[in-house]
C-alpha cells in the first residue's frame, strides 16, 4: 500500500459583510417632524419679536417694522430698565425660592406619611388637602388681606406688608400640588423597605430622612420647578398682599408696560430680564421633570 500524501488545508475566502439595505423614505415621520418644526417656529415668534425689538436702537422702534432685524444692535433699552427691574427682581427671588423650597419639603413629608403611614382619617385628609388645589386666588384675596394686615410681626409692621407674609402664602398655597406630586411618588416605594427599616428601628422621621428622601430628586424636581414657576409669574397677591417696598418683578414689569405710552424696547427689555430665572429652572432641571411626571403616573 503506497501512502497518500496529505492534502493542503483549504482556507476559506472571508465573506464579505453582509450589505444593508437603505432605509426606505417614510413620509409619515417626515411630515409628523415637518409639523412639528412648524409648531416650534409658531411658538417661538412671540420671543423672536421679543429679542429684536428689545435689542434695536430706542430711535429705529416702529411696531410696523417689529418683525425686521435691527440695524444696529444696542443695549441702551436693557440698561433703562434694570435699575426699575431690579427690586421687583430680588424680591421674587427670594419669594421663589424660599416658597418652593419650603413647599417642596413640608409636601414630601405630607406625601409620605400619606403613602405609607396609615392613620385614621386618611383616606379623607388627602382629599381635604387636594381641595385647595381648586379654590381661586379671588376666592380668598379679601379674607387673606384683612388677616394678614390685623397681624403685626415687627414694630407693630402688619404681615401683609412683608415678604415673610407673601412667602407664607404661597407656601400654604403650593402645599395641595407638591402634596399630590410627592403622595404619587412615595406610593411606588416597596412597603418592605419600610418594614425592614421599623424592623432597625427606625421612626417615621428616621425612614423619612434616611429612605424616602434620597430616592426622591425627580420628584422635587417637578415640585421645585412648578412652585418656582407659580410664585414667579404671580401677579395679583404680590400686588394685593405688599407694599410698594416689597412688588415683585411681575407688578414691576407691569408698571413699565402699562403706561399710556407704551415704550415697547423697554417692555421687550423687562420681559426677557423676568424670564431668564425660570429658563435657568427649566435648563437646569427640566431633565428631570419628565422623569418625575413618568415616575409619578407609573408608581400611582
Amino acid at each position: 500500500m503506497t501512502a497518500q500524501a496529505p492534502t493542503a488545508p483549504q482556507t476559506r475566502e472571508p465573506e464579505a459583510p453582509p450589505q444593508r439595505s437603505a432605509k426606505p423614505f417614510r413620509w409619515g415621520r417626515f411630515l409628523r417632524q415637518l409639523i412639528l418644526f412648524a409648531l416650534a417656529c409658531f411658538f417661538l415668534m412671540p420671543v423672536y419679536a421679543l429679542l429684536v425689538t428689545a435689542l434695536k436702537d430706542p430711535a429705529h422702534v416702529d411696531v410696523v417694522k417689529m418683525w425686521n432685524l435691527p440695524d444696529t444692535f444696542s443695549l441702551e433699552s436693557f440698561r433703562t430698565v434694570i435699575p426699575q427691574l431690579l427690586p421687583g427682581l430680588r424680591n421674587s427671588l427670594t419669594v421663589s425660592i424660599l416658597a418652593s423650597t419650603i413647599s417642596s419639603l413640608l409636601g414630601a413629608a405630607n406625601g409620605f406619611v400619606l403613602a405609607k403611614w396609615r392613620f385614621p382619617g386618611a383616606d379623607l385628609a388627602f382629599p381635604i388637602i387636594l381641595f385647595g388645589m381648586f379654590i381661586p386666588y379671588q376666592a380668598i384675596i379679601i379674607p387673606m388681606f384683612k388677616l394678614l394686615s390685623d397681624v403685626p410681626v415687627i414694630h407693630q409692621r402688619a404681615l401683609g406688608d412683608t415678604l415673610f407674609g407673601l412667602i407664607l402664602v404661597h407656601i400654604i398655597y403650593g402645599l395641595p400640588i407638591t402634596t399630590l406630586i410627592f403622595r404619587s411618588y412615595f406610593a411606588g416605594l416597596p412597603d418592605e423597605l419600610i418594614e425592614a427599616a421599623e424592623v432597625d428601628g427606625a421612626g417615621m422621621l428616621r425612614t423619612f430622612f434616611y429612605i424616602a428622601l434620597p430616592i426622591a430628586p425627580p420628584a422635587f424636581a417637578v415640585a421645585m420647578i412648578w412652585q418656582f414657576t407659580s410664585s414667579w409669574n404671580d401677579f395679583l397677591f404680590g400686588l394685593i398682599l405688599t407694599d410698594t417696598e416689597h412688588w415683585p418683578v411681575t407688578v414691576a414689569l407691569n408698571n413699565i408696560a402699562g403706561g399710556q405710552t407704551v415704550p415697547f424696547n423697554q417692555a421687550m427689555a423687562s420681559a426677557f430680564l423676568a424670564s431668564i430665572p425660570t429658563l435657568l429652572v427649566y435648563a437646569l432641571l427640566g431633565r428631570f421633570f419628565m422623569r418625575g411626571l413618568m415616575a409619578g403616573a407609573l408608581k400611582s
